[in-house]
């Protein structure tokens, strides 16, 4: 059994690639994945941004297109991509419905994330609309359209799922901003049933972005302080208290009865941006049951090489409280909500940065190829 086989059966947790190629869909690479334990795909602009640039794999497909607007030619390729990502993992995807079905979880899985427009951040409105062509062009019960949790993206985030598409809700740091994301999701789920959408094939994840944390509370605490390194794990520990807390709430305990899936948390930004520290120090302490970690290749790589090493800092409460007190601990002149914020803001205009070098990629190649 590999580490990622056991992450699921013995911990709980599903493990997800945080990368989508056309190569690795073309050269069986995400099937191998698959068959290592890879239980489900997201996706982002930068992601894209990077295949895109990195590869020639896209370079027949943009010639051949006869679309000449960068942005529709980008939808066009990713929508693609994500249909037959899809396709790979449907067998993943109908093992864990029928488990799911069976009462054996709350959940289900082989999901393939898409991401709305960046530029779409603060439009409601905007993200509704682009969501529902999304999901309609992919056309896959196993897809999730991905939506930031900006306070704009929040009420996006509970009309999608009235219409019954799955969403993988993003750009998440901090633990009260989740605990919106929870309302806008069990809104959004109740809506859904009473428009006679089938709640128990309507999925949700939670992403909950953790490596950034450390790497903006570091250099506000002093050099050599034991506490550097450890406050974003410290406010993963304190969102899976949020979540266990939300669905042992009675009226969403009432809807769970009712057939819906709970919506997990995903930990993202799983990769390790200081040499110093554990490649898997975002990982192994990360698993506990109903949560989701998806990793970029170097660090599901490295899972797969040596993961499953450590216990984890979140699944036991008494572990699970030590490791939130950290927060408490934090010195006056650490300001944890001015630093998520921050890096709300940042994360949005690097995702809008990224699409942008997108295009302009998908331009240059629909240039070089007229």
């Amino acid at each position: 059994m590999t580490v990622l086989r056991d992450f699921y059966e013995r911990r709980g947790q599903s493990p997800w690639i945080d990368n989508i190629r056309r190569d690795w869909l073309e050269d069986g690479t995400l099937a191998r994945m698959v068959a290592d334990g890879v239980r489900g795909v997201t996706s982002n602009p930068a992601i894209f941004a990077k295949a895109f640039a990195s590869t020639s794999a896209y370079d027949n497909l943009v010639a051949k297109s006869a679309e000449r607007d960068p942005e529709r030619i980008f939808e066009t390729l990713a929508v693609a991509d994500v249909r037959d990502a899809c396709d790979v993992l449907r067998a993943v995807y109908d093992e864990a419905d029928a488990q799911r079905s069976a009462g054996r979880r709350r959940h289900g899985d082989g999901y393939v994330s898409l991401e709305v427009s960046p530029r779409l951040a603060h439009d409601t409105e905007g993200t509704v609309e682009a969501a529902i062509r999304l999901a309609r062009e992919v056309d896959r019960p196993n897809v999730m359209i991905k939506i930031p949790a900006t306070r704009e993206g929040l009420p996006a985030v509970t009309q999608v799922l009235a219409h019954g598409i799955n969403v993988n809700v993003t750009l998440i740091f901090s633990v009260p901003r989740y605990a919106e994301v929870l309302e806008a999701w069990i809104a959004g789920v109740r809506a859904a049933r009473e428009a006679g959408h089938d709640i128990g094939r309507l999925a949700s994840v939670a992403s909950f972005f953790v490596s950034r944390v450390d790497s903006a509370i570091d250099p506000l605490l002093p050099e050599g302080d034991p506490r550097r390194g450890h406050a974003a794990n410290a406010q993963v520990a304190a969102a899976y208290q949020c979540y266990l807390d939300f669905v042992q709430r009675q009226d969403v305990a009432d809807t769970l009865d009712a057939g819906a899936q709970v919506q997990r948390p995903l930990w993202a930004s799983t990769s390790v941006k200081n040499p110093d520290y554990s490649d898997l120090l975002y990982v192994d302490p990360l698993t506990a049951p109903e949560t989701v970690n998806t990793m970029p290749d170097n660090t599901m790589a490295a899972t797969l090489d040596h993961g499953g090493r450590t216990d984890s800092l979140i699944a036991d409460a008494h572990v699970r409280a030590r490791s939130m007190a950290l927060l408490d601990e934090l010195p006056e002149s650490v300001n944890l909500a001015a630093v998520t914020e921050k890096l709300e803001v940042d994360g949005v205009a690097a995702f809008v940065a990224s699409y942008d070098e997108l295009l302009a990629t998908v331009a240059a190649k629909l240039s070089s190829v007229s």
